[in-house]
């Protein structure tokens, strides 16, 4: 079963660095996880979290209800739900294996997502006068102008960026390459800190062409990227709980509700399947019947 304790690892990572997510709250996650996996050990079922079936998890949820009442047992459903979405983030799976599995409702919050106002009090919240300012304003400009995944950002090269085409070129998960376009507001900010400021930091051996650089002349940590969206927030008093994803997530949901296509925001973001882009968009049904009302024929 070990195989199953690293992806378990990847998503507490997930959770405290991309959600910001409490110690005991991610232990509350896991341990739904892991309810699972002592079932299917006891069980005798050796299958991985990429290839487990609805079947397998209907079995376990069945037995599950006889142990615990209905609220404990929503909760445990939540948890798996939230595990499998994550391996659809992050291409792992195409589906999940609880598609079709009633969850009690139990008003839970979506995800925060950033008005294009709150995203401009963000950046104009960094202060300028330092180089890791200017550094941190490209930053947050390309997160969100290209709707990158952290890490895509931290790995980003400068012989990845095509300004003159307009695109940069992304590396994403499985070193599957994408273009995605980008804006000309945000091709003069990034010139403007390599030429003005990169320019003059002392850069390390192996790291001469990693866009994005720590004061010592290295690589950016993601945790570093998520410290100072944090930082930000509380300098603006922004009342919600953000993370380089929320830049991603308020990425995709402004494209949709200024009516780009599905398929087209999947290029964008990377996914290897539309159904991903579902998930990660949150979209609700009441979004989807607007989009039949005003497009189909037979409204």
């Amino acid at each position: 079963m070990s195989n199953w304790q690293s992806y378990i690892k990847e998503y507490q990572n997930y959770l405290k660095l991309e959600r910001g997510l409490s110690k005991n709250t991610i232990e509350n996650y896991t341990f739904d996880v892991e309810k699972l996996v002592l079932f299917l050990t006891q069980k005798d079922i050796s299958i991985s979290p990429i290839h487990i079936t609805e079947e397998v998890i209907q079995q376990f949820i069945y037995e599950m209800a006889s142990q615990v009442n209905p609220r404990s047992q929503s909760r445990l459903i939540s948890g798996l739900k939230s595990f499998f979405n994550y391996l659809i983030f992050e291409d792992y799976r195409n589906d999940t294996p609880l598609e079709l599995i009633e969850v009690p409702k139990t008003g839970r919050k979506l995800p925060d997502t950033l008005s294009t106002k709150e995203i401009d009090s963000l950046i104009q919240a960094i202060d300028l006068s330092t180089s890791e300012g200017e550094r941190n304003k490209a930053m947050l400009e390309t997160l969100y102008s290209c709707g990158l995944r952290v890490s895509e950002l931290i790995s980003l090269k400068i012989s990845d960026l095509f300004f003159e085409e307009g695109f940069i070129k992304i590396t994403g998960k499985g070193n599957k390459q994408r273009f995605v376009p980008v804006g000309k507001s945000t091709i003069k900010i990034v010139t403007s800190y390599v030429n003005q400021v990169r320019v003059h930091l002392s850069i390390q051996k192996n790291f001469e062409d990693t866009l994005f650089l720590n004061r010592r002349g290295r690589q950016l940590t993601r945790a570093m990227v998520f410290t100072i969206i944090k930082n930000l927030a509380i300098k603006i008093n922004l009342n919600k709980t953000i993370s380089p994803h929320t830049f991603r997530h308020s990425f995709a949901t402004h494209l949709l509700e200024n009516g780009a296509d599905l398929r087209s925001i999947q290029l964008m973001l990377g996914h290897e399947s539309i159904t991903t882009t579902e998930v990660y968009m949150h979209l609700d049904r009441k979004f989807l019947s607007e989009v039949l009302n005003n497009y189909h024929p037979r409204k």
